[in-house]
């Protein structure tokens, strides 16, 4: 594994001799606008290794995405190279169908101090709920991005992450979607606290991710990526295309049905995903057939 690859992967050329906030959002933008979101290993048939040499061999060497426990494990990585002090924690995201977060550490994000200053990178949320910069880890402060506005509060100890939503523009000769409805505009993201974690805690949940039925990544093929201007995110055989702040306070989203073999082609010209096996794409009837809403 080398810092060198990563960085040619990601695009990126600048200076990275200073640990410092300026160059861990540079690298993170350039992260996140590389490598996709994705879940296409277990619609492919393939297994999801979590050692740091297959994740790293699969996103960087096969130009491949991930989902947040390979593409945060291999930012992880990333990150201590580039000496940041850098630390692994675990979330329950919110699970709209249901009101409420999952009982289950679910998801991997980190934490990175700089100056004695607490920041929250997460480069695996995907869709239109992945933020764009490192986030100042205070409680009650809204953090304003080009994605939207997020927030931190803190109670006892438990740290949640919530995000303003902006309404949606969809012209009509899209495919029409809306949000889940909820009360407010206040879409409630994951929970979190502050202790430390390793990534073999994470090993019991890549394994059951991968066969449980019941998670919407078995029930969805999915794969985003954020772009210079907003979003683009496969799920099933639906493409969309997000631009942020195309007006006022509002989103433009326009989405397509694709064949089996538009899939393909989109896979390689909107992603730069090309796969080793076959893709079998996945979208369950009665969910949102968008990343809007349901990671």
């Amino acid at each position: 594994m080398n810092i060198q690859e990563y960085f040619a992967r990601i695009s990126y050329n600048k200076s990275h001799k200073d640990a410092d906030l300026q160059n861990l959002t540079a690298i993170f933008q350039h992260h996140i606008q590389a490598i996709p979101f994705e879940n296409l290993s277990m619609h492919c048939g393939e297994t999801i290794e979590l050692d740091l040499q297959s994740v790293y061999n699969k996103i960087v060497r096969k130009k491949r995405g991930g989902w947040c426990l390979e593409s945060n494990h291999l930012l992880f990585w990333a990150l201590q190279e580039l000496g940041y002090d850098v630390c692994i924690l675990g979330g329950n995201s919110y699970e709209p169908a249901e009101k409420g977060y999952s009982a289950e550490i679910n998801h991997i994000l980190l934490k990175v101090a700089i100056k004695g200053i607490s920041y929250i990178v997460d480069a695996g949320f995907g869709g239109a709920y992945q933020a764009w910069q490192p986030l100042m880890l205070i409680s009650g402060k809204d953090q304003p991005q080009t994605p939207g506005i997020f927030r931190f509060t803190e109670d006892n100890g438990t740290w949640y992450f919530e995000k303003v939503k902006r309404k949606h523009y969809i012209p009509e000769q899209s495919v029409p979607f809306t949000d889940t409805p909820e009360l407010g505009n206040i879409r409630k993201i994951y929970t979190f606290t502050l202790e430390p974690r390793s990534i073999k805690d994470f090993q019991e949940l890549n394994s059951y991710l991968q066969v449980s039925p019941d998670t919407i990544l078995r029930k969805k093929s999915i794969c985003s990526l954020q772009t210079s201007e907003g979003l683009y995110a496969l799920v099933g055989w639906t493409f969309s295309e997000t631009k942020y702040n195309y007006m006022d306070d509002m989103d433009l989203m326009q989405a397509t049905t694709l064949t089996d073999e538009e899939v393909e082609k989109t896979l390689k010209e909107k992603f730069n995903i090309v796969l080793e096996n076959k893709l079998i794409p996945v979208n369950v009837r009665g969910l949102p057939p968008n990343l809007v809403d349901m990671i």
